[in-house]
């Protein structure tokens, strides 16, 4: 197998799957993604690694099932469409890895449990005791039912820091956020030359930070910078990469440039 431009090709990833490649124009769930996801999880499973998915979707799970076209401001109605969609996110992914005879471990975190000591260690504890079950992928999602950060906010931004703190969490070699845009660019509305490497994020490169157009989601690149700096500091290279180009989580495996890469 090639070499990354990083090193070694890492053992144990960490994956978000952003709400824009995981729904279609509409906001609806795109199910052949997700299989097509799956599908580059379990190659990379085969070939060795260990993969731990932060999965957005379930608000947008939510409102495909509710009907509706745009994310809702009220936080009753945002809670209702997380506690809607949650379980069908979840179902849909036991359906695509359970054709491989791999279980989908749901774990469905706050802030408040990454800023507790004894939670933290009492997660971590499960994780690792997870991973080491060959036939498991653990997949992490905030618990929008009872943490209004992350809707109003958010705290997290759509899970870009979650997965950074889970990559910590884990002790994880790679952080790979999969996004509907295809890195951080020249210009902040996502035009211009794409920035292949960055190995400080200062002044000049906060500014090429832009939000985001989604009505079913709530990042942005300024949350993944934030992301960035989380893993960086920990030494943990993060990598944004377009989530719907052609077997992008093989490629990268295989030492194919995608997207930006985060350098500690």
């Amino acid at each position: 197998m090639s070499k990354s431009r990083l090193g070694p090709v890492p053992k144990r990833w960490v994956i978000k799957l952003g709400t824009g490649i995981l729904s279609d124009p509409r906001g609806r769930v795109d199910l052949n993604q997700i299989r097509h996801l799956a599908a580059q999880v379990i190659e990379l499973r085969r070939l060795g690694h260990q993969v731990l998915l932060v999965s957005s979707g379930a608000v947008g799970c939510g409102m495909s099932l509710l009907g509706l076209a745009k994310r809702p401001t009220a936080m009753a109605e945002l809670q209702a469409c997380a506690a809607l969609g949650q379980p069908r996110l979840m179902s849909l992914y036991d359906e695509v890895f359970g054709r491989s005879d791999v279980r989908v471990a749901q774990v469905l975190l706050t802030y408040l449990d990454l800023d507790s000591r004894s939670l933290y260690r009492n997660i971590q504890r499960s994780v690792e005791h997870l991973l080491t079950h060959d036939n498991i992928v653990p997949i992490f999602n905030e618990n929008d039912v009872v943490s209004y950060e992350e809707l109003i906010g958010p705290r997290f931004g759509d899970n870009d820091q979650l997965s950074a703190h889970i990559a910590i969490l884990a002790r994880a070699e790679r952080l790979v956020i999969l996004s509907n845009v295809r890195g951080l660019a020249t210009h902040p509305d996502g035009t211009g030359r794409l920035i292949r490497d960055v190995r400080k994020i200062d002044a000049r490169i906060q500014k090429l930070a832009g939000g985001t157009q989604s009505q079913t989601s709530v990042g942005g690149m300024a949350a993944k910078l934030k992301a960035a700096r989380i893993a960086n500091e920990a030494g943990i290279p993060m990598q944004i990469a377009h989530g719907r180009q052609k077997n992008v989580l093989v490629s990268i495996c295989q030492g194919e440039p995608h997207g930006t890469t985060f350098h500690p």
